[in-house]
């Protein structure tokens, strides 16, 4: 039997790193290789320092299982422990960026809770959602009201049914109302798009 050993180049090495992260194809990839082959070593010195600060700074957090920055041993965010937040409110939102473009807008004072993807029509697989870690938040009590807010496309819509049916009858659970076009996704939605959606939300 013959085995054949291929080694990759840097630049294909590199390019399969690209490829890997959400959203990027192949030719994308591409094109960030060749845009930091094209770049000062300064300005490749400085990605790389940066990445490996985000490494050693950033934490998730044990509550609401976002990512955040500290230079401290706090293992809750900024958002969890304000003591003005309003912690009867649980919005439960897909990912980091939907939590940043809701908190970025001045709209909600509640608190969120992070699921870390959705379910999709191909692959529905609830455990790797933070189901479990859901319904440990839910029952240390204090929460009154849970807004599900997940995207107004096809997979946000499969993620927000399965959550009705795995929390109904537990504490009230509402949906974000058709502020929001469908298929939009609330990373890239205004403020008043999410204020429109959140005054208008909808009790499941």
């Amino acid at each position: 039997m013959i085995f054949l050993i291929f080694n990759m180049s840097a630049i294909e090495k590199l390019q399969e790193q690209f490829s890997k992260f959400p959203g990027i194809g192949p030719r994308q990839a591409q094109r960030f290789v060749y845009f930091l082959l094209h770049r000062d070593r300064q300005y490749v010195d400085d990605l790389i320092s940066n990445i490996h600060e985000a490494r050693e700074s950033v934490k998730k957090c044990k509550q609401c299982f976002q990512f955040f920055t500290t230079d401290k041993n706090s293992e809750i965010c900024h958002i969890c422990s304000n003591p003005v937040r309003d912690t009867s409110t649980l919005m439960i939102v897909s990912r980091d960026a939907d939590l940043q473009s809701i908190e970025s807008s001045h709209v909600y004072n509640g608190l969120y809770f992070v699921l870390g993807g959705n379910l999709t029509f191909f692959k529905k697989h609830p455990e790797q959602l933070r189901i479990k870690e859901l319904r440990d938040r839910i029952a240390r009590g204090g929460v009154t009201e849970i807004i599900i807010a997940t995207n107004a496309n096809p997979e946000g819509e499969l993620t927000a049914d399965f959550l009705k049916k795995e929390l109904q009858g537990e504490i009230p659970l509402y949906i974000l109302g058709r502020g929001l076009s469908t298929g939009i996704e609330l990373e890239y939605s205004d403020e008043e798009t999410l204020k429109s959606a959140l005054e208008n939300k909808k009790k499941l």
